[in-house]
């Protein structure tokens, strides 16, 4: 690969930033009703994350905004080593976006510590102007994508072209595994990990983000520019 190119990282959210996935942990939290075999159907592949997380969010009243919020920033949890491995970013001008299927009212306040532009955040919004929550979707899926994503990761992808872009993902679920596929680099955990090895695809697994500083720090010291 050619040193021309500009690397650039996309990073999953729930269950990667975030220790856990927050928009499951909301659902059984909050329990609202008839959201178990909606559930069951996304995870089942019979209706699509869009479709769904829209579904399960409906059952809730929008007065829920502060208390949903409330009880993700308690329980959230932020993955190790994620400010030191922005700040190595930083220090060498590598662009950072959240590219994320969670929702604005809960992704925002849980990075606000980080100092993100919140043009470099992708994920779904919210209306709470009627009497229960509405999801929007800014990011739909283009023309080369027909998964229904919601917040499609493969399209904020493509706006960054393949001959000018190092385009390195670091995501942990099946919803990362088509950006995957776009990706000159994938550092991986849980599913998206169980799913490169199954299907023969390189990537880096790791634990925490200690771990991808250090590989970025590594590769730096094999190919000094």
């Amino acid at each position: 690969m050619s040193h021309s190119l500009k690397p650039v990282v996309f990073c999953d959210f729930d269950g990667t930033i975030t220790v856990s996935d927050n928009i499951v942990a909301i659902m059984k939290h909050f329990k609202p009703e008839g959201y178990e075999p909606i559930m069951e159907r996304i995870l089942s592949g019979e209706i699509s994350i869009h479709e769904g997380v829209g579904a399960m969010f409906a059952l809730m009243p929008s007065t829920s905004r502060q208390e949903i919020t409330d009880f993700v920033l308690g329980q959230a949890g932020i993955r190790e080593g994620f400010a030191e491995f922005l700040q190595h970013l930083r220090d060498r001008d590598i662009p950072f976006y959240v590219t994320s299927g969670g929702i604005d009212f809960f992704v925002e306040p849980l990075l606000a510590p980080f100092n993100i532009p919140s043009d470099h955040i992708f994920c779904n919004g919210s209306d709470f102007s009627g009497s229960n929550i509405r999801i929007t979707w800014p990011h739909p899926c283009d023309e080369h994508c027909a998964n229904d994503c919601g917040m499609c990761k493969t399209t904020v992808m493509r706006s960054f072209p393949a001959d000018q872009y190092e385009r390195i993902l670091i995501g942990d679920s099946l919803t990362d595994f088509e950006a995957a596929k776009l990706a000159d680099r994938i550092y991986s955990r849980s599913h998206l990990t169980e799913k490169c090895i199954e299907l023969g695809v390189p990537h880096i697994p790791f634990e925490t983000f200690i771990q991808i500083t250090e590989d970025f720090i590594r590769r730096e010291g094999a190919n000094p520019s």
